[in-house]
């Protein structure tokens, strides 16, 4: 078999300046600072399987609902590097490395207008899928983890590994959570709003939409007054409630 025809080489071949520049950048820190290398691996993964699995879940939701524009591009896979956004996997990069900050996949295509249930609704169920398909990793590990128990404490680097790919899902899966574009929580508000069929319920979802642009903006506010200015806005918003999450499915793991 010729390695260098399968997709997953194509692609590390297509992007290998990328992946190199990365790779120093994570070598350099090493050295730097006294961090472990096991650290730095552990977040990685834990991120790598998060985002993969969130963004193959859009791109299942929305084939599901009649829409193959993600799946006619390769994105129904749990290939992270079909998932991979370049800035969002340097912020990967650097998560793993300061302990801030948070990592993304490229957003998976989707064509409202092809969805059953309308556009917003189904929009939203496809960006619920999202979330959804992390918190379910988090609960099949978390229970793994309480069923088998002490054989694992055998294992320390596997145990730990699993358990912070549990909480790395639960934060991703509320972060996303949050009605702010272009994160997932918008959809699925727009599509809460559009299932109630009401003149009020499609006023403040066009009202909404109007502010889509501004999403981002909003989004970088959120971060930089909860890091900056001493609010803790993401520690209430995403860190509490996926730490609530964390201790519920793990016991005495968590």
């Amino acid at each position: 078999m010729n390695l260098s025809r399968h997709p997953f080489f194509q692609r590390f071949a297509q992007d290998r300046v990328f992946w190199l520049v990365v790779a120093a950048i994570l070598v350099a820190f090493v050295f730097v600072q006294p961090i472990s290398v096991l650290r730095i691996v552990y977040v990685i993964v834990s991120l790598l399987v998060a985002i993969t699995v969130h963004e193959c879940s859009h791109a299942v939701a929305a084939l599901q609902l009649g829409d193959d524009t993600a799946a006619t591009r390769g994105r129904v896979s749990l290939n992270p590097l079909v998932h991979l956004d370049t800035l969002g996997t340097v912020m990967m990069a650097l998560t793993a490395l300061t302990g801030f900050g948070l990592g993304w996949g490229k957003p998976v295509p989707v064509t409202p207008y092809r969805l059953r249930y309308g556009p917003r609704v189904g929009n939203g169920i496809v960006a619920l899928a999202g979330p959804v398909s992390n918190v379910l990793v988090a609960v099949v590990l978390g229970l793994a983890l309480r069923l088998i128990g002490a054989p694992l404490l055998a294992v320390p680097w596997l145990a730990e590994l699993l358990v912070d790919i549990v909480l790395i899902n639960l934060v991703i899966a509320v972060f996303n959570l949050l009605p702010i574009p272009p994160l997932d929580g918008y959809s699925v508000l727009i599509g809460l709003l559009a299932l109630t069929r009401t003149r009020w319920g499609h006023q403040v979802a066009s009202t909404l939409e109007s502010w889509n642009r501004f999403g981002m903006m909003l989004l970088f506010a959120l971060i930089l007054f909860s890091q900056f200015m001493g609010l803790d806005l993401l520690w209430r918003l995403v860190g509490y409630p996926a730490g609530a999450l964390y201790s519920l499915i793990l016991g005495g793991w968590g």
